[in-house]
């Protein structure tokens, strides 16, 4: 299938590596992927804010970029969650609904459409901590939530599984949000950054050197939080884990 990579706009700015990690690790499944050079922001500050009709432009240029593809592939399970359930700022073409249809968060589309069981190159011998954002957990089921009481499964970990060397701490409250939620980090700063502390003192009491996410917003806030509260743990994107990164 022919693959358009879509890296999100704080990816771009701020974790590149993420980016370029997922790029590469598509390339050693032998994935033909392109990368819309024009590609801009997917619309969902915007739609997230309330500002639904201020996403249009936005999501009529991802529609143009994105809809040759087979698959859309992004490393963020908001701008999936977006684009899949919330893409209706323009009107629902066949081209609009073949998009919503076939964009994929990475974990998803390796876990469920390539089916990958292997990573040969990939090994992080470090104890790490996995968070699954809200979009990711509630809104595309990539794992399952605690708070349902239903079996377990999480298909990050599936994948993390296979990576030598790895191991997992258990935080108290695995699926609790961070606090971050986009514009909530903004408008709610002081209850934002409490629940952000919360959750990397969380994960840091299980033992965990590092904590790992698919959605590099959500760690982005807990990076700060946690620089600023002292707490002394890193942060990574699955991807580059997947890809190889020893650290």
């Amino acid at each position: 299938m022919k693959i358009g990579l879509f890296i999100p706009c704080y990816i771009d700015a701020f974790y590149p590596n993420a980016g370029i990690a997922t790029l590469q690790l598509l390339e050693k499944l032998d994935q033909d992927v392109e990368y819309p050079m024009e590609q801009t922001c997917c619309g969902q500050p915007m739609a997230n804010s309330g500002c639904n009709r201020d996403a249009a432009s936005a999501e009529a240029l991802f529609v143009k970029l994105f809809a040759k593809y087979d698959a859309i592939v992004m490393p963020s399970g908001s701008c999936t969650h977006h684009v899949r359930d919330n893409f209706d700022a323009i009107p629902q073409t066949d081209e609009v609904r073949h998009v919503r249809e076939n964009t994929f968060e990475l974990v998803e589309f390796l876990h469920d459409v390539l089916k990958v069981d292997n990573f040969p190159w990939a090994e992080f011998p470090h104890k790490v901590g996995l968070h699954n954002s809200c979009g990711t957990l509630r809104a595309l089921r990539t794992a399952s939530m605690s708070e349902l009481g239903e079996p377990f499964f999480s298909k990050p970990m599936d994948l993390l599984s296979k990576v030598k060397g790895i191991s997992f701490a258990h935080p108290k409250r695995p699926d609790e949000c961070c606090g971050f939620g986009g514009t909530f980090s903004v408008t709610e700063e002081a209850v934002s950054a409490k629940m952000g502390v919360d959750k990397v003192t969380d994960h840091h009491k299980a033992g965990a050197e590092y904590i790992v996410s698919a959605d590099t917003s959500c760690m982005m806030h807990q990076q700060g939080c946690a620089e600023r509260a002292g707490v002394p743990i890193r942060f990574i994107h699955i991807a580059e884990i997947l890809n190889g990164a020893r650290e």
